[in-house]
């Protein structure tokens, strides 16, 4: 009998009173709506970015194309006139700048790839040994890549003046008959171009390499050295091995700096006498004297095609890398 009052009372303990919430419900928070005010600045926020993207990249990219089969002089657009492929034709075959102009961006990756990309990755080898006042040689050798190409164009025609210039100066070519014109001459001022955009570059390979040196495991330089290797036998043998996602980076990057190469070009001698580029072509077309914009638009739009090569197959990999991951 007190067995079954026990029971009764604890059944009558858990039924809730009438109008009262199940107690096993946890009553839920206010839901917070948007306000006028805030989806007005979230629209603002998210749509204005959205719509300038979309307008200076996309459609000047899709116009770019639409233009490279026309001919236009670019007053009043009653004067596009479609002529189909004639401006590539004309391109590959009857401007004589065009090919040179090829030749001058491949020589200008390839200088990138050989000289400022081994030192950049030789001063980040370096600089990870965490040696004294490591951080103040990283802001020395990055501080290029912080300047505009157009500063470093300056700066460094000062140090190519023929006058004045550090170089001629050093040397001794700074006398009246033995000038050394480092910009003016065909013969050299590609070269002397080049060098101050390996100037550049390398402290942007440099950081590049810095972080992915920072991600290598440091158990695989302690198991090298347990295994009796040297220094450099664990940089080529496990060190270097894992910076291949890095080296992915640094060539793809390199690539697109050399196909992109302009504002130093401009500021040095407009790309003239033997510094002729792709982009350098495609600004004396469009905003020239010429107004040939059908004709620039073809020039960009190779140059556009050239970097997809190279744009696509890493994006791809890097998605089928993330999808694996």
């Amino acid at each position: 009998m007190t067995t079954q009052t026990t029971k009764e009372t604890r059944e009558a303990a858990t039924v809730p009173p009438p109008g009262a919430a199940p107690a096993n419900k946890v009553p839920q928070g206010h839901r917070r709506l948007l306000t006028r005010r805030d989806r007005l600045a979230l629209g603002l926020m998210a749509g204005l970015p959205t719509i300038l993207h979309i307008a200076l990249v996309w459609v000047t990219a899709l116009a770019s194309v639409a233009l490279a089969f026309t001919t236009w002089d670019g007053i009043g657009f009653d004067s596009i006139k479609w002529v189909g492929l004639e401006n590539f034709k004309q391109l590959f075959n009857d401007n004589p700048q065009f090919w040179p102009a090829v030749q001058h961006n491949v020589v200008w990756f390839v200088v990138l790839i050989v000289i400022p990309t081994p030192l950049g990755l030789f001063l980040a080898v370096q600089l990870d040994k965490r040696i004294r006042f490591s951080r103040v040689y990283q802001t020395a050798f990055f501080l290029p890549v912080v300047l505009s190409m157009a500063v470093i164009g300056f700066v460094w025609q000062l140090v190519y003046n023929p006058d004045t210039g550090l170089i001629n100066s050093l040397i001794g070519a700074n006398e009246p008959g033995k000038y050394i014109d480092w910009i003016g001459d065909p013969d050299l001022n590609l070269w002397a171009i080049l060098v101050a955009a390996s100037w550049r570059h390398t402290g942007y390979m440099m950081i590049l390499y810095l972080a992915g040196l920072k991600g290598v495991d440091p158990s695989l330089r302690e198991a090298s050295a347990l295994d009796g290797a040297n220094e450099w036998q664990t940089f080529k043998n496990v060190i270097f091995p894992t910076l291949r996602p890095t080296n992915t980076v640094v060539l793809v990057v390199t690539i697109i700096e050399a196909l992109r190469a302009f504002d130093l070009v401009f500021v040095f001698n407009k790309g003239a006498q033997g510094t002729e580029l792709l982009s350098i072509l495609v600004t004396n077309n469009i905003i020239g004297e010429s107004s040939r914009i059908g004709y620039g638009s073809a020039i960009a739009v190779v140059l556009l095609l050239i970097s997809l090569v190279v744009i696509i197959p890493y994006l791809i990999a890097t998605f089928r890398k993330e999808r694996r991951a």
